[in-house]
């Protein structure tokens, strides 16, 4: 079951809150791909809310056309409706469209799987990916996917190239989380990393000990050399070894990070 959020930063209240609309996004966070089809009180349970203030939700949310009733039951479901609002997020810059092509090629250069990523507050999230043919490389890994953007390749790659304030936005909400053997454990840690990414141009993260991959990243710069997105490449670690991968993962991820970055400023 997701973790349902509070009604305020770590269960605090903040007059600044409007606490309604919180309760509203509880309601539809409730409902997941395992259980689409919600009774009134499972609802209710999910979302820590009694059944009157669920009643009046879901029906504010089913006349909006955010959530349905299911046709000769008392269950309801989500519409499509929240789907445009994430896909409107992710098409906001037209980045996407133009990383497809990119990805595509560098997949076929370096038959791996290539992801694009942006920053959304202090998490990486994947907007864009392309695998090698039906290659599965044992992680769950998908559009929409979050990370933190301290712990792995594609986040301190973006991060490295953020403007000063705006890294430091990032590092005071970060959470230095141990998922992987080399994740940084603290903001001076994090700091010492993205100075090495800096000078290489790209971040390596290798986990062959806990998920068995490797993962090469690379900024996506704008034109005033800030950081906009990042290209990664991912493979399994039994595959290649790690001075090999990088070598023959380098050139190509780069080329097209950079091709990228420069398609994204022309077209503003």
């Amino acid at each position: 079951m997701p973790k349902i959020a509070q009604d305020g930063p770590s269960g605090t209240k903040d007059k600044n809150l409007v606490h309604s609309l919180a309760k509203g996004f509880r309601v539809l966070e409730a409902f997941t791909a395992e259980e689409p089809e919600l009774l009134q009180s499972e609802v209710a349970r999910r979302a820590g809310l009694d059944d009157g203030t669920t009643f009046r939700l879901l029906n504010t949310l089913v006349s909006l056309g955010y959530v349905a009733k299911v046709s000769g039951t008392r269950r309801f479901r989500l519409t499509l409706k929240p789907l445009e609002l994430g896909f409107n997020a992710i098409a906001r810059t037209g980045l996407r469209d133009l990383a497809r092509p990119l990805l595509r090629s560098l997949v076929e250069e370096v038959n791996e799987a290539a992801s694009l990523g942006v920053l959304d507050g202090d998490d990486i999230v994947y907007v864009e990916r392309v695998q090698a043919g039906l290659v599965r490389i044992g992680v769950d890994i998908r559009v929409g996917s979050r990370i933190p953007a301290t712990a792995t390749a594609i986040g301190q790659a973006l991060l490295a190239f953020l403007p000063a304030p705006d890294l430091d936005t990032v590092l005071r909400t970060a959470r230095f989380e141990r998922i992987g053997p080399d994740a940084p454990a603290s903001a001076d840690e994090l700091r010492d990393r993205l100075a090495e990414v800096r000078r290489n141009g790209t971040a390596l993260s290798d986990w062959a000990s806990v998920n068995g991959l490797r993962v090469l990243a690379a900024p996506v710069l704008d034109r005033d050399g800030y950081s906009v997105a990042a290209l990664s490449v991912a493979a399994p670690a039994v595959r290649v070894p790690k001075e090999d991968f990088v070598e023959a993962v380098r050139a190509p991820l780069v080329a097209r990070a950079r091709e990228l970055g420069s398609a994204f400023s022309a077209a503003g």
